[in-house]
Order: structure tokens, then sequence, then C-alpha cells
């Protein structure tokens, strides 16, 4: 079992400097005929001695080929990168054009990590995507595999924010079961003096979907001709990604020398990998001088100096990190680097695993991304931990029509439709997220502030909405989605919302230009909106505006200046209403006891996702799961009493969130 980086960091000065892989989960026992798939990784070529443990696969990049996956359908990505604008900054401070942030997250174990989601809510549903240029899907151990494709769901929820997603190559330190053969395997030439596997990675990101790779060769043991090699190897494989439109991240490890020797800055010693690459992880040992001299030779270069990543390692300490950010990011003059946020799972990791709701996790993610203030265009000065929404500004990828969002993080206690629960079991699967706000909460008032949260009590589709929870005495206006949606005379935002506690009057708020300044209410235009009991869908047409819009809110004033609670469970802008067609060719392609693998022909056009119903013997529907893919596995069914065979739906979901008519099979017991 490897130790984290921390647990290096605290084994002394010999080993201080690996960036290492958290130990990987107990798998459980893994039945030999078991359909479950799972997120793919490998060794380059050669395999380590002995036998895998229990639920590991070891498997040889080399030998991969995409028409020989059998669980390709499943870990495929679907959702293009989106691209996306900045808004005027939320605060005076946010830059918009420096420093960016890169996020190195272990989403789960390397071995035994489902493709599609699972059944708990206890996951880390990132969704501060806004301040992310890049997310690298970290992990891989000497004992399971060293080269991860990330999950399916992760890069969908990241495209539609686009963020673009890497998968990660960590040859580990000799210390920690590292084996100079394997880094000796990923450059290894062929007769033409070519590098096959620079070759395959590329073709594994072009099926999967995602965007390239980071690069991390940790084991030591090497010479001048490997250094070399590695070298080759990263042109080649640059060139190669380049053509395919992906990326390469190399990370500041071993030297042109093949030796590792982590230098904390960009040297003569690295200078020739970053050339190479599109970016660099400059090593945590950085100091205030390394960065001001790596950011000068970035310069010199010719390349921009915000493509080197100061790591900032939040694995242990998540805001109570000690971290000089004036050497990053200074608040008084031009930035210096960007920044690599190495763990910022910790927001879910730190919590206690009996108070680990999303709630919770929520609240601390909020606290890490926008500050102590919960509210980016009012930051806390005080705040010692300087977060991300204070130096970089927010950007956005609502940039079309039609738009929809039900505000689903990723996760939920229960799966609601039209405000009812069709399944009371908790899960997650980050490719049902929707676009989400991307600041967050900012709230204009002269008065009290109320709480804005996601909050997962209620939801009216998916598993969360907005909840604004507080006092209003005077008029507040909740910013929500910044946008670049065209006006025509058709379009129309439909609002649904519910109020549960006290008296307000609700107001649709639409701007057609950007704020007098950073922070300053956008020039917002005003609507009526209608409320009554219960979830209310209401439907407001932009009479008067033409151009574009570039903000959308609401406005909330309490009947009496009293407490409040009201819901925001779902947001449209659309010209004209569509209903996707049905998926065709819907079928089942392996069952084995409870477990069954479904399959289907997607609908062209307009189609988000799909969902996966059973029928039930009463009449009921059961929500089973939902998918940006087109392959989807379920596990643990049973006869209900008196059944014979199961009855599954399956629905394609538009952007609207129309659902198509059902297409059908059922499943003999």
């Amino acid at each position: 079992m490897n130790p984290t980086r921390r647990t290096v960091l605290l084994a002394g000065a010999g080993a201080a400097a690996a960036l290492l892989s958290s130990p990987p989960a107990a798998a459980a026992p893994k039945a030999a005929d078991a359909l479950q798939p799972y997120a793919s990784y490998w060794y380059p070529d050669s395999l380590p001695s002995g036998t895998p443990g229990t639920g590991i696969t070891w498997r040889s990049l080399k030998s991969w080929r995409p028409a020989d996956d059998p669980d390709l359908a499943f870990n495929a990505a679907t959702v293009p990168l989106a691209p996306r604008f900045t808004p005027t900054p939320a605060n005076s401070t946010a830059r918009a054009s420096q420093a960016r942030i890169q996020s190195l997250v272990s989403f789960g174990p390397t071995a035994s990590n489902p493709s599609q989601g699972s059944a708990t809510a206890d996951y880390y549903a990132l969704t501060h995507w806004a301040y992310i240029d890049e997310l690298v899907f970290w992990g891989g151990s000497s004992g399971e595999g060293l080269i991860l494709a990330p999950n399916a769901p992760i890069v969908d929820a990241a495209h539609r924010h686009g963020v673009p997603v890497l998968g990660n190559i960590f040859l580990p330190p000799v210390a920690y079961g590292g084996q100079l053969q394997w880094t000796r395997d990923l450059v290894q030439k062929d007769a033409a003096g070519r590098y096959p596997l620079a070759e395959r990675l590329v073709a594994v990101a072009e099926a999967y979907g995602f965007d390239g790779w980071f690069v991390n060769a940790e084991t030591s043991g090497g010479n001048a001709a490997l250094g070399a090699d590695m070298l080759g190897f990263m042109r080649e494989l640059k060139t190669l990604a380049k053509a395919k439109g992906q990326r390469v991240t190399w990370y500041d490890s071993m030297t042109v020398n093949g030796s590792v020797s982590w230098q904390g800055a960009l040297n003569s010693q690295n200078e020739a990998f970053f050339r190479t690459a599109d970016d660099m992880f400059v090593d945590f040992r950085w100091t205030a001088a390394r960065l001001t001299s790596s950011g000068q030779r970035a310069d010199q270069l010719g390349r921009s100096r915000y493509e080197l990543w100061a790591g900032v390692d939040v694995e242990a300490n998540g805001w109570n990190s000690s971290v000089n950010w004036d050497a990053i990011v200074p608040r008084d003059k031009a930035h210096v680097v960007s920044v690599g946020f190495y763990r910022p799972e910790w927001t879910r990791n730190h919590l206690p695993a009996d108070g680990r709701g999303p709630g919770e996790f929520h609240a601390a993610d909020d606290r890490f991304w926008t500050g102590r203030s919960l509210d980016p265009s009012r930051p806390d000065g005080t705040d010692g931990w300087r977060a991300p929404a204070v130096s970089v500004a927010d950007r956005s990828t609502v940039t079309s029509m039609p738009f929809a969002s039900v505000f689903n993080t990723g996760h939920g206690l229960r799966w609601y439709e039209d405000g009812k629960v069709t399944s009371d079991a908790p899960w997650n699967h980050l490719g049902l997220q929707d676009r989400l706000p991307s600041r967050r909460w900012v709230v204009h008032t002269d008065g009290q502030r109320p709480a804005v949260t996601f909050d997962f009590a209620d939801a009216w589709r998916g598993g969360s909405s907005v909840l604004v929870d507080g006092a209003l005495d005077r008029p507040a206006v909740l910013d929500v989605y910044a946008t670049r949606l065209p006006v025509t005379a058709d379009t129309v935002v439909e609002l649904t919302h519910r109020t549960d506690a006290g008296g307000v009057n609700v107001e649709l708020a639409v701007a057609t230009g950007e704020p007098t300044a950073p922070g300053t209410t956008p020039p917002y235009a005003y609507f009526p909106v209608t409320s009554g009991d219960g979830w209310q869908t209401s439907t407001v047409r932009l009479t008067g505006l033409t151009g574009t819009v570039h903000a959308i809110g609401v406005r909330l004033t309490a009947a009496d200046g009293g407490a409040v609670r009201w819901r925001l469970g779902g947001l449209a802008v659309r010209d004209a209403p569509h209903t996707p067609a049905a998926p065709a060719g819907f079928r089942i392609t392996e069952a084995s006891a409870g477990e069954l693998r479904f399959a289907w022909n997607p609908a062209s056009g307009d189609v988000r996702h799909h969902t996966l119903h059973r029928l039930l013997p009463d009449g009921t529907r059961r929500f089973l799961g939902g998918t940006c893919q087109r392959a989807y596995f379920v596990g643990g069914l049973r006869p209900e009493q008196g059944e014979t065979e199961a009855r599954f739906e399956l629905r394609a979901v538009g952007e609207l969130y129309t659902t198509s008519a059902p297409a059908t099979v059922t499943h003999r017991w």
C-alpha cells in the first residue's frame, strides 16, 4: 500500500519531494463473471511479478486496442469541450488574463473505480469549474497500474464547463515500488525509431474522449541516455497529441540528464521538457525567488509564464495550508505564475465519515473556492486563505440556446422528477451535473444577506435545488448565471420555484449589458414572476429586450421584511420547446444474476443524457440511473413479488429537460 505524498514529506528530507498517489482503497471481492465496468488503467508494457490483489486487473497499454475493449462504451465521454468566456469579474481583485488554476484530483481508487457513478452521495462532486483551466485525473500505484484514463462522467461534467481533463502517467519512486523498467517501457522505440506508446496514449485519449496526459516520471536510477529517450518520447507525444487537439503537461521531476531531482523552478534542468509540453507543474519546493526567475525564463522562451503551475499542496490542511500567496498571485502587481492545487478533494476527505453528506461537502467546497465570505463579490480581507475567487476571474459556457439547468450537482440523497421522488437511493454521477452558476453566491442587497446554498432535502429534478434562506429586510438580487444568449422575439425564460416559508415576491432579473465595474450589480431589467403553492413553473417573455442576455438572476422581496425560505428548482431559456426523439435499438447485452448491461443507439440532435427506469408491477416507475453514454450497467436487481420478467424504459432527455417517448426492453428472471 503506497503512502500519500504527505506521508513522504513527513518521513524526512531523504524522501521529501515525491508526488505520490493516495493509497488504493480496499477493493471489494469481485466475482469472475461480474459485469460492473470500471475506469481503465494500465502499465506501459511489462507487468509486475506475482499476482494482482483482489479486484485488480493488470493490463499492458502496449497491447490495448479500442476494438478489443469490452468496457469502452461505458468509459467513453460524449460531451464536447465547451467554449467559454469571461464576464466582468465579481470583484476588483480577480483578474481575467493572468494566473489560472490546475487541479490534481483523486476521485477514487486506481482499481475498482466504477465507470458511471455509484450508489452513494459521498463523492467529490466538484462544481467550481469556473476557476479551473485544467483538471488532472490523479492516481496510479505500483501494485495496480500507472496510467489512468479518467471516468467518463468526470470528463462530461468538466467539458460542459469548458475544462479539459488529462489522464495521468505516474512512474513512482523506487522506494514506493517504482521500477525503472516501466520508464524504459514507456519510452521504448520501434525499429523505425518511433515511440509506439506515444501513439497508443493519443489513441486512448481520442477513444475515451478526454484531452491529453499529465506525465510524472519519478523513478530514479536513470542516466543521460534515458533522459534523451524521455525527451524524444515527449516530443513525439506532443506532436501526435497536438494533431488530435490534445494537451500534454510535464511534472517537474526527471531532469534532462535522466535523474529525478525536483527543481521547484523552470531552469536549465527541465527547460527542454517544458519546451515539449503545453505547460509544467512546478514542484512544491519553489520559493518566491524561484517563481520570479521561472516566470522570467518563460517570458524569454516566448511562452506564457501562466503555463507554469506552482504546486500548492492542500491534501492535508486545505484552506489552513500555509501558502506564500504573494509569490504566486500578489494583490498589488501582476501575477507571477499560475496555481497548481494538489488534492483539493480535502474539502470532502477532511469531514468525518458520519458527517459527510452532500450539504456538508458543498459548504466546505464553497469555503475553499470562494473564501470565508461565501460571496465572491464581497471578499473577506482578513481571510488568510486566498481563495481562487479572490484572484481569478470566473468563466462561463452559457452561450447558446436552448439552455436549461435544474441545478443538479451530480450527486444526491434521492432522485426527483417534477418534484416527486422516483428513487430514494443515494447516488453520484457527475455526467448528470448541470452547467452550474459560475460565481457562488453573489447577492446584491442593502440589507441583511440571506444564506444561499445547494440543498439536497428537496429538488425539482435530479438531486438538488438552490435554497435562499434568511431574513429579507431589503430586496435581494441573486446573480444566477453569466450568459451570452441572443434575444429574439420568441425568447422566453422559464423559472421553476417554490416558497417553503414566509411571503416573498419573485422577479426575474435579466441584463443585456455588463456591470459598470467589477463587483457591481448588472444593469438588470425586472419581470414579475407568478407564485403559488408548491412547485411553480412560470414562463416570462422578455418583452422590450433586444441584443444579448449577459446575466440572469432573481430579485426577492419579503412581503413583511421577515425571514423566507425559497427554492429555485429550474431555469430555462429558449425560443421554442423541443422534445427529443426516442433512442433506438434498446437492448440487454449481458446478464448475470441481478446484473445487467444495457446498450442503445442514441437519437441524433438535442439529447443531453438518457434516463433508465424500471416499470414496476403496480405501474409506478423507479429511477435506476442516467448517463451521457450509450451503455449503462445496473446491479443488485431482484424480481418483485410475483414478477416473471422485469420491464425497463429508456428515455432521451433534451437540453430543456423534455423527455422522449420510452424505448422498452424486458428481462426474464
